[in-house]
């Protein structure tokens, strides 16, 4: 071989292995309790409209069963229904230690025992020599599988706007600066608005507004950077809101069973756990069977569709509201507030947590970058389906999960770096012969 066939050759392999190992960056938004309907009105919202004209946004993600924020957490990052990762509420309790996890707020929270049941998808980054930065990220302080990520800014309850415009900043410059190689940023203020005041008060829609403008911020901040070309962005929630009317709605317990032979009672709300005592099994269960507007299941008889009734930490009874229903064991320990009539009130006006098929409980996903297609529609996911997009623009191999390719492959474009190699190929290979017939 000559010396200048040689030099082609090595330049053609090293322009390959630049195309075909591009070094991608990732950054991740979970906005909590945003509804998939909650940007319909694109028109006002010039944020969340130029994300959409530049890259993917689906019909509807459907979540997980339950629609609560921490199984959903985990089968976002995980590709996993919650009966596999174990994260099977916001509130569990294991039987064997007597151990409680109260939606991550108590030390017990952090026991291995919740997270161990999966592999999160950054805990894999960092294993295979990848640095993530976590910003409130629900459970990024957590120790899994032996695991934390580079940097976790630890949760705080509704981080301000300034929290979600500064966690931007700082997120968008490490990536930019190779310290990072994936960065996810939580925000809660739409769940928590509403949770407080409905899904069609005007408290949500200031707050929807106010997180578009964050992300106009974020739509120039990655211009000025010169970062569109190397940034894939993707935004997703775990599930959605649903209206709750409370003086109307409120399934009382202690009107139907005595409370005394509730050996555990895990939440409130649309699923609730029980554990009976054992001699009082039968007698609780078909007492809760007549009661309107609620299911019971043992815990065998959970439908399978659910994904839900093999968990670890699952109760023996589980309870789930009709939406709009909300269980509790009296209304009266609940918390309400006086308005100027001196008329009692509930305390939140918004739920989730009910059937993930009810639309209501539906999420949203939105994703721009080079990986994805432009302008593009896509139909329904699930939560499940998400750890692959991410995994794809990652260029990792996902671990074994529930997801469906099939349902995601769509969105996402032939990879730049595949078009370029070919490119490359064509032009390079035709001299490469003729050098090497020399």
């Amino acid at each position: 071989m000559t010396r200048a066939a040689l030099n082609i050759l090595t330049v053609f392999i090293l322009l390959l292995s630049r195309c075909c190992d591009a070094n991608r960056k990732l950054l991740v938004f979970l906005i909590d309790g945003f509804r998939y309907d909650y940007m319909d009105d694109l028109k006002n919202l010039a944020g969340f409209r130029e994300i959409v004209e530049n890259g993917v946004k689906v019909d509807y993600l459907t979540p997980d069963f339950p629609s609560l924020s921490y199984p959903n957490y985990y089968s976002l990052m995980t590709g996993r229904h919650c009966e596999v990762h174990q994260m099977t509420g916001n509130y569990m309790w294991d039987k064997d230690t007597m151990k409680e996890f109260l939606i991550g707020t108590n030390s017990d929270s952090r026991l291995p025992m919740w997270w161990d049941g999966s592999e999160p998808l950054w805990v894999t980054m960092q294993k295979r020599g990848k640095r993530v930065y976590m910003y409130y990220w629900p459970g990024c302080e957590v120790t899994i599988l032996g695991v934390r990520p580079t940097f976790c800014e630890e949760y705080v309850y509704n981080p301000s706007e300034k929290n979600l415009t500064d966690s931007m900043e700082n997120a968008l410059n490490m990536l930019k600066s190779n310290k990072a190689d994936m960065a996810g940023i939580y925000y809660e203020k739409i769940d928590v608005e509403g949770h407080h005041f409905g899904p069609h008060s005007p408290e949500i829609q200031r707050a929807i507004r106010s997180l578009d403008q964050a992300f106009q911020i974020l739509n120039q901040k990655i211009k000025e950077k010169n970062m569109r070309d190397d940034i894939n962005v993707v935004m997703f929630s775990d599930h959605g809101m649903t209206e709750l009317k409370w003086m109307e709605k409120v399934i009382e317990l202690d009107k139907y069973i005595d409370m005394s032979h509730i050996i555990k009672m895990m939440d409130r709300g649309p699923v609730v756990s029980l554990w009976p005592k054992q001699d009082k099994f039968e007698e609780i269960y078909q007492n809760l069977s007549t009661v309107d507007n609620m299911n019971v299941y043992k815990k065998q008889e959970i439908p399978d569709r659910f994904r839900y009734k093999n968990g670890r930490f699952v109760s023996t009874l589980t309870l789930v509201a009709e939406p709009g229903w909300f269980i509790t064991e009296n209304k009266d320990k609940l918390p309400f507030w006086k308005n100027g009539t001196e008329e009692a009130e509930g305390w939140q006006h918004g739920w989730h947590g009910y059937d993930n098929e009810f639309m209501d409980m539906k999420g949203f996903f939105l994703a721009q970058g080079p990986d994805f297609k432009t302008n593009f529609r896509s139909g329904p996911i699930r939560t499940v389906d998400v750890y692959n997009v991410l995994c794809k623009t990652l260029g990792i191999e996902p671990l074994p999960n529930n997801g469906s390719w099939s349902r995601v492959e769509c969105m996402m474009r032939s990879s730049a770096g595949a078009v370029r190699a070919a490119l490359i190929y064509s032009l390079l290979l035709p001299l490469l012969m003729l050098m090497l017939t020399r």
